[in-house]
């Protein structure tokens, strides 16, 4: 028996939207779209307009758009297959690359102005805080993710090695939501945490069932 496929969501404007999705020009306007955070922080750094402690909004703000980032790459793939548009996936590879433009944002920063480039010190720190540790595993992973996106990467390493490889998003999505949740324990304010944790966890249980659906 089949297993049974997952419903397909279709409107009076899919077309148009998936016109849209195959339009030379969908590239390029998501590339400006996630570049607007970054345009947005100069702005604030340009005009002085980053609060009273410009170090820890900077810290924290790439932060949070990493997060943003990575519910989007996560989201693709759901809405491809439920929504019927396999355009979306011509955008998951470039929303992936922002999410690591945003992660090595947010490691620059924490660098810069909570250690100010100390190279010994901030070793020490990754050994000392699990929350530095966790965040900073996670960044090597998206790394590696980043480092092998590309068609050559598929090519050398074989689509079903590299698949397994891409796979570990989730696990980037657990430590980060980790890292989140730590930062936050200290503060006693997980409202946000809680939200990012339904999202990836959701989007998380719909791959599994996925998985048990084919298996």
């Amino acid at each position: 028996m089949t297993p049974e496929q997952p419903p397909v969501f279709r409107t009076t404007g899919v077309p148009v939207v998936r016109a849209a999705l195959r339009s030379p020009w969908a590239k390029p306007v998501l590339f400006c779209i996630c570049l607007l955070p970054t345009l947005w922080l100069l702005r604030g750094i340009g005009l002085d307009d980053l609060g009273a402690n410009p170090a820890e909004f900077l810290i924290r703000t790439t932060g949070d758009w990493t997060l943003r980032a990575l519910c989007l790459v996560l989201t693709v793939t759901p809405l491809r297959v439920v929504l019927g548009m396999p355009e979306l996936a011509r955008l998951r590879r470039m929303l992936g690359l922002f999410t690591a433009f945003y992660a090595c944002l947010h490691l620059v920063c924490y660098a810069w102005f909570d250690m100010g480039w100390d190279l010994p010190d901030i070793t020490a720190d990754i050994a000392k805080r699990p929350f530095i540790l966790v965040g900073f595993t996670g960044w090597l992973l998206l790394s590696v993710l980043s480092a092998t996106s590309f068609n050559a990467a598929i090519r050398w390493m074989g689509a079903k090695r590299w698949q397994l490889v891409h796979r570990s998003v989730y696990a980037v999505a657990a430590l980060a939501i980790l890292h989140f949740f730590w930062m936050r324990a200290g503060k006693q304010n997980f409202a946000e945490v809680a939200v990012y944790a339904l999202i990836l966890g959701g989007l998380l249980g719909w791959r599994l069932q996925r998985v048990w659906r084919k298996a």
